[in-house]
């Protein structure tokens, strides 16, 4: 089967610095005392644009003054074989124009003259995603600040994330000021990870865990600033220890689906679950007193954390000139869309010993506590685990077969969807094999078999794959199958969701398209219409690997050999 080819990185003299000589000079286009409209449409034509027209206009609104065109025109034979390079050229060109209205085009051109590593490295981002290409637009100081060393070679740590967060707001003071600072600090972020992956210098795993790092950072900072903010209003919200003194309630953000299990996506929202630690008490002024709060008046514990509940959820999904911090998405609480947003943990253990359903236990496997207090999310996981496992309850085969059944129907409401859409096969996330069934498949075993063999229960559907392949409930062939088509549809995922920054998981129809979206994933440029097709062809042999696996577990179960090897496990 096929590869996407490896984009090379360059690191010191510019290999394309030499233009293609199979390809014409580009420099007359700019320079030549007399126009010929044909051939200025031959040249543009060679290297890839289409809309001929369009990309005339871009040139010349480009070079400015007559030094400066001089001066593009230096750089022009580089900068066009790197945009003939790209998933779309014209675009490509499209950005460049609207960068270099910003800028100062003369400091520009002979720094990039200077340093064609960068140059080519803003043709990628340009002509392989618009919302990397505005990021830069809108503050082009990023462009000098992706060519400081490490920035792009090193995978970013989540201390390093931290530390540099610390520095971006630690000598604010307003709250305002702190949460614009957090939306600009998102956007330089997400740069760095996307420019990583494009030049296919982080793996998906890298890519997903810098994107969960970055998220569960950004939450847990914006938590603090509004925390601290309400307490000013509302004093410190407290209740009595079982010795009957008083102690501040904690409260936790838990993250839920590719948050909880540290995959997130480009354009992800973040499934968010909000508890806190007891529905008793109220709200007290801290000792001193508190300026903002009116002595004798308080709230109680419920008031306060639905306060902050919607007041975390409203910065960060509210768009200010910054931009936002992320979607938020807290439909997997308890009652969903119509449940309060906050809740105390026995409230949660009741709700979840009444009235949890299958669904809930899958979504529950990958929780895990990203903001405000670890000690309470570990206390709300422990009070879950029952619940997820199905303590107390014998696991034969008729259990086994209805839980199968239940996932089965979430399952084939999903496929309906999907087949009203036209989406079925385009999908790849909810479609047919795809992700969706990866994780339905390994998070179906753990609820069967995760009470008697605890080791299987791994967040991370990577690390689920594996810990089921260790306990011989899947072959080490199917576990590599199983990996690479993961690895495949996440990467197809990344490279959809980073053209628009838009929470899409469906393929293009138009072949143009999906020969772009091939270039984007490291299929050679050369034979684009051939590179088109490898992806589709790659893309068919992952997504029927996926179902075949899935559906002879889920699909009849009775006859799954699978199910009866989970099914001796767990007895």
């Amino acid at each position: 089967m096929s590869r996407p080819s490896v984009p090379p990185v360059y690191t010191e003299a510019h290999p394309l610095a030499q233009n293609d000589t199979s390809k014409p000079d580009p420099r007359p286009i700019l320079l030549a005392a007399k126009r010929d409209i044909e051939e200025v449409r031959a040249i543009l034509s060679a290297y890839g644009l289409r809309d001929l027209v369009q990309a005339d206009r871009n040139l010349d609104a480009m070079a400015g003054d007559p030094i400066q065109r001089r001066r593009l025109a230096d750089i022009l034979p580089m900068l066009m074989e790197s945009i003939s390079r790209t998933a779309d050229p014209d675009q490509a060109l499209n950005h460049w124009e609207r960068m270099l209205d910003n800028v100062s085009r003369t400091s520009v051109f002979d720094y990039l003259r200077g340093w064609p590593r960068m140059l080519d490295l803003l043709c990628v981002i340009f002509g392989s995603s618009d919302a990397l290409a505005f990021t830069l637009i809108r503050d082009s100081t990023l462009v000098y600040w992706l060519a400081e060393e490490e920035v792009l070679s090193r995978h970013p740590t989540r201390k390093g994330m931290e530390s540099a967060l610390c520095k971006s707001i630690g000598h604010l003071t307003s709250k305002e000021l702190k949460l614009d600072a957090l939306r600009r600090f998102q956007r330089r972020e997400m740069l760095r990870i996307g420019v990583r992956d494009l030049l296919r210098l982080a793996t998906v795993p890298e890519t997903t865990g810098s994107l969960s790092d970055l998220a569960c950072l950004l939450i847990h900072a914006a938590y603090e600033i509004v925390d601290s903010d309400l307490k000013r209003q509302y004093g410190i919200p407290m209740h009595r220890s079982r010795q009957g003194r008083w102690m501040e309630t904690k409260f936790t953000v838990i993250g839920m689906g590719k948050l909880g299990g540290h995959e997130l996506n480009y354009s992800s929202d973040v499934d968010l679950i909000y508890l806190y630690e007891s529905h008793d008490g109220e709200t007290r002024a801290p000792r001193g007193g508190c300026a903002a709060m009116p002595a004798g008046v308080g709230i109680s514990n419920e008031e306060y954390f639905e306060i902050l509940a919607r007041e975390l959820t409203r910065v960060l999904i509210e768009p200010t000139r910054e931009g936002y911090v992320f979607r938020v998405d807290l439909r997997l609480r308890a009652e969903g869309s119509v449940g309060q947003l906050a809740r105390s943990l026995e409230e949660y253990q009741k709700y979840y010993a009444a009235r949890g359903q299958v669904w809930e236990r899958l979504a529950l496997l990958k929780a895990a506590p990203v903001a405000g207090s670890y000690e309470v999310g570990q206390a709300f996981l422990k009070l879950v685990k029952p619940f997820v496992l199905g303590a107390g309850q014998k696991m034969d085969r008729d259990k086994a077969l209805t839980i199968v059944q239940d996932v089965r129907a979430v399952k084939d409401m999903i496929d309906a969807k999907m087949t009203d859409r036209g989406h079925a096969q385009r999908n790849v996330k909810l479609g047919t094999g795809g992700i969706r069934e990866i994780e339905f498949f390994v998070q179906t075993i753990q609820i069967l078999v995760g009470r008697k063999m605890p080791a299987l229960l791994d967040r991370s559907t990577l690390g689920s794959l594996n810990r089921l392949a260790q306990k011989k409930l899947l072959s080490i062939e199917d576990r590599d199958a199983l990996v690479a088509a993961y690895l495949f549809l996440r990467d197809v995922e990344h490279k959809l969701q980073m053209v628009h920054d838009l929470q899409t998981h469906v393929l293009p129809e138009s072949s143009e398209e999906l020969e772009r979206c091939a270039v984007r994933m490291g299929y050679d440029t050369v034979d684009r219409t051939a590179a088109g097709k490898r992806f589709s062809g790659d893309h068919a042999h992952h997504t029927k690997v996926v179902h075949d696996q899935f559906f002879s577990f889920l699909g009849r179960p009775e006859l799954s050999p699978l199910l009866r090897a989970a099914l001796k496990s767990a007895s």
